[in-house]
C-alpha cells in the first residue's frame, strides 16, 4: 500500500517532523490544522474566522489527496476555551452539516496563544 505525505509548506512541520496529511490506500489522516492562512501565514483574531480557515486549510488538504470534505468520518476539535464552541457551531454546519462525521470536542492549550481552534479530521476516500 503506497503512502504519500502531504505538507502545507509550512517550517513547523520540518521543526517538529510531522506532514500535514498522511494517505495511506483510501485513508487520509489530517493533523490538527489551525486558522492560519497558509498563503499569508497570518491568523485571524476571530475564533469563527478561524474555524472557516481551518476548514477551508482542510478541504484544500483533501483535495491535495483526491479526497473531499464527504469523506470525513471523524473529526475531532481542540478549543482552549470550551465555552468558545458554541460560536463555531454555525460554520461547522456549513462544512459538515450533511456529512455528519463522527467528532469528539475537548479543551485544552494550543502551540501558540493565537490559536484558538484546531481541528484534525480523518477520511475515507470513496
Amino acid at each position: 500500500m503506497e503512502r504519500k505525505l502531504i505538507s502545507s509548506g509550512s517550517t513547523f512541520e520540518e521543526k517538529v517532523g510531522y506532514s500535514r496529511a498522511v494517505v495511506q490506500g483510501n485513508w487520509v489522516f489530517i493533523s490538527g490544522t489551525t486558522g492560519y492562512n497558509y498563503k499569508t501565514m497570518t491568523i485571524s483574531n476571530d475564533i469563527v474566522t478561524q474555524t472557516e480557515q481551518c476548514l477551508i486549510n482542510i478541504e484544500n488538504t483533501l483535495k491535495e489527496a483526491g479526497a473531499n470534505l464527504s469523506d470525513i468520518v471523524r473529526v475531532t476539535y481542540i478549543l482552549p476555551k470550551a465555552d468558545d464552541f458554541k460560536d463555531c457551531w454555525p460554520v461547522l454546519k456549513k462544512y459538515l452539516g450533511e456529512i455528519k462525521p463522527a467528532a469528539t470536542m475537548f479543551s485544552a492549550g494550543l502551540a501558540d496563544d493565537k490559536m484558538k481552534i484546531e481541528i484534525e479530521v480523518t477520511a475515507l476516500k470513496t
